[in-house]
């Protein structure tokens, strides 16, 4: 340890953390302002520093070896630290200032800019950064311990310690174009009718897709999907041109409103009824920004609560949005 404080620079161990989380050198240049050469010559540096190699590359594709796995942990560690202290520092002189840095699954991009603008409105002194992934990636992402917070449409696998926060419903339910028949059908499909339809599905490692399959799964029917999408705006542009129906949450229509082009369909076990959780790993100090973003979730909860509730009863005042 003495070896490493006397022998490298914190700017060794920015450029390492950054290739390490990336493992590329070139977007780690780029999100540092710096050269692919210079990234390269910090990381050798870093490297006769510590007297063993950090990085492999096999192929295109570079890995950690066990010595950089060590190293990376550390830096994350030192860099939270750091920053807490810088954030700890400017609340105690009335201000809330630093960074936030939230991971949030796809549908969450119909939500999430918005909440974070108000935020920033309260606080805005903070630098915020959003990456919109599916759901698998934000798992990595949050098994990496590459983000401060993670917004999810359901819990992580139990074998991953987290601590999870509910702050607002996300209701799934079947839409269709509002000129498709099943639009205007006086009653409710069926579980099976809608197996046997034409069903436009998001990809493999999709929420969405793995809460409707487990469905389906339970009732031992077999869906027909017809086209598969990886984001939801390509599919509410298939329904609309009538190529078959799907399962969204109720947020994926906000902006449209009561008059947009989808409609709701009555459909046999719907709305599924998950919620928006708010997660992060146990043991992971929060910074003062983290916090304050925790407790700001819960106000905005509430009033997406409400807009889900107008919007629900709008479409259709027989169908009730529900947060379980």
């Amino acid at each position: 340890m003495l070896k490493l404080v006397r022998h490298v620079t914190l700017r060794q161990l920015q450029v390492f953390e950054a290739v390490a989380r990336l493992r590329n050198f070139s977007r780690a240049g780029e999100e540092l302002f710096l050269t692919q050469s210079t990234v390269s010559t910090q990381i050798k540096n870093l490297n006769d520093a510590v007297g063993l190699p950090l990085l492999e590359q096999v192929g295109k594709e570079i890995h950690l070896t066990e010595a950089g796995n060590i190293l990376h942990k550390a830096c994350r560690d030192v860099f939270n630290t750091l920053d807490n202290a810088d954030m700890a520092v400017a609340d105690l002189k009335g201000m809330k200032r630093g960074t936030l840095k939230l991971a949030a699954i796809t549908t969450a991009k119909y939500f999430a800019p918005e909440a974070l603008g108000h935020f920033s409105q309260l606080y805005p002194e903070i630098e915020l950064s959003l990456t919109i992934q599916n759901r698998n990636t934000i798992l990595q992402r949050l098994k990496n311990n590459a983000d401060d917070l993670y917004i999810l449409g359901h819990n992580p696998p139990l074998e991953m310690d987290i601590y999870s926060q509910v702050f607002a419903p996300n209701p799934l339910y079947v839409m269709a174009s509002v000129d498709h028949p099943l639009a205007k059908r006086a009653t409710q499909l069926s579980l099976k009718e809608l197996a046997e339809q034409p069903l436009i599905m998001r990809e493999v490692g999709s929420g969405i897709r793995s809460t409707v399959e487990a469905l389906f799964e339970a009732h031992e029917l077999k869906p027909n999907i017809r086209m598969i999408f990886d984001n939801n705006e390509a599919i509410k542009h298939a329904i609309i041109g009538q190529l078959g129906i799907s399962v969204l949450s109720l947020h994926s229509i906000l902006l449209e409103g009561k008059n947009g082009p989808l409609a709701i369909v009555d459909t046999e076990h719907f709305p599924i009824n998950r919620s928006w959780h708010v997660v992060y790993p146990k043991g992971k100090e929060l910074s003062v920004v983290a916090k304050a973003f925790l407790e700001f979730l819960h106000i905005e909860g509430q009033r997406l609560s409400q807009q889900l509730h107008e919007l629900a009863g709008d479409i259709d005042p027989r169908l009730k949005v529900t947060n379980k």
